[in-house]
């Protein structure tokens, strides 16, 4: 049984005309931690690598286009979007075509808040699993397929300063669309490592000296119990299923998330954000 326990039925939502893909450009520099391999991240097996990622919304749009290591491939504003990008001094590092609210709205499902930013852009690299310092957190998704759920991870990620995200090229939502619109441009933020195998992936931060702790509620101890250290891998699996069976096994320690409430289960994204500050807490990062 996993850590949650409502079975995630809800199905990832895709924009009606842009299937795959995940851009901040201007004003202040941007680090990215780590190396970049050249590889385009978190693709699914039937990507195109040199298809574009689709990103819409005022934070998901602004972040890419602060991101130098984002190539932005054309940029679609309505007019208030665009007088809002001048008057706060984004550059728009492309020429953007200037369109009303419903050219946009056409392009995307009917519930996508655009607030008037559409960009096509390029995947950001997904560096090797070889190039992580041996340093802070980790979070390793084991198949959380529901792009709203994985983008809330991403943006919890990032206010705590995580590292990276593992998660597999298959079973795992595009880093377009939907995900991009709920992680708030944290996708420019925290790397993205995809995997063809999580549990290899699992063993070889084992062999880097990372504490890899998965995530069930038929953990032997409560997280809070677990003597956690730097650096530490927090690996999350799907609602409904949760960790598979080699993940569990490949893990040097599975925990339990122990509620005093009524309700014993989290969504994963919840979850998530609570074992990062648990985890934080307990590595001093909270300072």
């Amino acid at each position: 049984m996993p850590y949650s326990g409502a079975r995630d039925t809800s199905e990832p939502m895709k924009d009606r005309k842009f299937g795959p893909k995940g851009p901040r450009g201007g004003a202040k520099p941007f680090k990215r931690p780590g190396k970049s391999a050249g590889r385009p991240a978190w693709r699914d097996r039937d990507s195109h690598a040199d298809g574009p990622v689709i990103l819409y919304g005022w934070h998901t749009v602004t972040m890419a286009l602060a991101n130098p290591e984002r190539r932005i491939r054309k940029l679609t504003l309505t007019e208030n979007a665009a007088r809002r990008l001048a008057d706060e001094n984004i550059e728009t590092r492309v020429a953007p075509e200037i369109v009303r609210p419903q050219e946009i709205d056409r392009l995307l499902s009917p519930d996508a808040v655009h607030q008037g930013l559409l960009a096509e852009a390029d995947p950001l690299p997904s560096p090797d699993i070889e190039t992580l310092k041996q340093e802070g957190m980790v979070l390793v998704l084991d198949q959380i397929t529901d792009p709203h759920n994985v983008g809330a991870i991403l943006r919890s990620a990032a206010a705590f300063a995580v590292k990276a995200i593992v998660t597999t090229a298959r079973h795992s939502p595009e880093a377009t669309g939907v995900l991009a619109k709920a992680a708030s441009g944290a996708l420019e933020l925290v790397p993205m490592i995809t995997v063809q195998n999580l549990a290899r992936a699992l063993t070889a931060l084992n062999e880097r000296g990372f504490q890899t702790v998965g995530l069930d509620s038929e953990g032997s101890e409560d997280l809070s119990d677990v003597a956690l250290r730097a650096p530490l891998a927090l690996v999350l699996g799907a609602e409904g299923k949760g960790l598979r069976q080699l993940t569990r096994e490949t893990c040097s320690v599975v925990a339990r998330l122990d509620m005093p409430g009524e309700i014993k289960s989290l969504n994963v994204s919840n979850a998530a954000v609570l074992s990062l500050y648990v985890g934080a807490s307990r590595l001093g990062l909270m300072k």
